[in-house]
């Protein structure tokens, strides 16, 4: 009797080894990927994300979830994502595609880490405190795009000596902060040159805009920032052969699919970095020994494709300095 009830008590604790060890098994982290722009948009810099992952050690599927949000470049709509990303308790938010998601994101929770990934000056914007201690609970990564802007004021100047007249193609409803495009018109005044804005929010906006450049007296283009114009390159590509128009831009992507030149930072880079600072802190490092990262090289890319299809001569100079030249 007491052999059948010694049994009967073995069985019943081997039945109940498996349960206890699934309850022991650490719960898989959930993480949110928040994205200002579209996912067609987001595509190239969500696999540099995984990419960083990866490299810290998580790969999705088997270490950790990502439940993807994707703002459509509507705030209202990226502040619903943040808030349901809380309510879901992700472990981490990765904010990218630009200053808005991660404002969305500060704003839902002071508590669940953030990575940013934003184009502006985060400390400008608000975000962090400094660069070298962001305080709260935001870190991440600076693309410094907006701060190149003037310098790619200066290209365009020196691939047109004797232009007067410029636009700066911008989407406003991408952008947060007007700041570094009013540096930008006052950059192009110093100069001795006017700037034209050419507004697009659409990609039928995108063709409305560079059929007015003979109207408004355009003599080169400079692409601003913004997920719309990423997702449409090879429109823009297309459009400035169309009308002969030279065009600097800001992402090496540009250049790739047949823009004229493209100066700044590896911008797929700093999506892989955010990638890598989210698998730290997931790791246990504290977000708050995590600095603001900027970049540190910036690359221009010359397409002499496009030049001579457009009849440009690219000044000697320039392409001496070029860290790359597509022929």
């Amino acid at each position: 009797m007491r052999r059948r009830g010694f049994i009967t008590l073995l069985g019943g604790a081997a039945a109940a080894w498996p349960l206890a060890a699934r309850a022991q098994q650490p719960r898989t982290p959930v993480i949110g990927f928040l994205y200002t722009g579209s996912r067609e948009a987001s595509a190239p810099g969500a696999a540099a994300f995984r990419k960083g992952l990866s490299e810290a050690g998580f790969l999705e599927g088997r270490d950790l979830a990502i439940e993807y949000g994707y703002g459509e470049n509507r705030s209202d709509r990226l502040q619903e994502l943040a808030g349901d990303l809380v309510h879901r308790r992700v472990a981490l938010i990765a904010a990218l595609g630009g200053v808005r998601a991660a404002r969305a994101a500060k704003a839902a929770t002071t508590t669940i880490p953030i990575v940013f990934g934003v184009a502006d000056d985060p400390v400008q914007a608000g975000l962090v405190a400094s660069l070298s201690r962001p305080g709260g609970n935001l870190t991440g990564v600076s693309y410094m795009i907006a701060e190149l802007a003037p310098k790619r004021l200066r290209l365009l100047h020196e691939l047109l000596p004797q232009a007067m007249r410029f636009a700066v193609l911008f989407n406003p409803a991408g952008v947060t902060e007007l700041e570094p495009l009013k540096a930008l018109a006052a950059a192009a005044s110093d100069s001795g040159q006017e700037l034209e804005i050419l507004n697009a929010t659409t990609n039928d906006e995108i063709d409305t805009a560079f059929a007015s450049l003979a109207q408004k007296r355009v003599e080169g283009i400079l692409v601003y920032n913004a997920s719309l114009f990423n997702n449409r390159r090879v429109q823009l590509a297309t459009l400035a052969a169309h009308y002969t128009m030279p065009t600097v831009s800001y992402d090496r992507v540009f250049t790739e699919a047949g823009g004229l030149v493209s100066y700044g930072s590896d911008i797929l880079g700093q999506y892989r970095q955010v990638g890598i600072y989210v698998g730290r802190i997931l790791k246990g490092e504290k977000l708050a020994d995590l600095p603001v990262l900027q970049p540190t090289k910036f690359e221009l890319i010359v397409n002499l494709h496009t030049a001579k299809l457009i009849g440009l001569r690219i000044p000697p100079t320039l392409l001496a300095i070029a860290d790359e030249v597509i022929e």
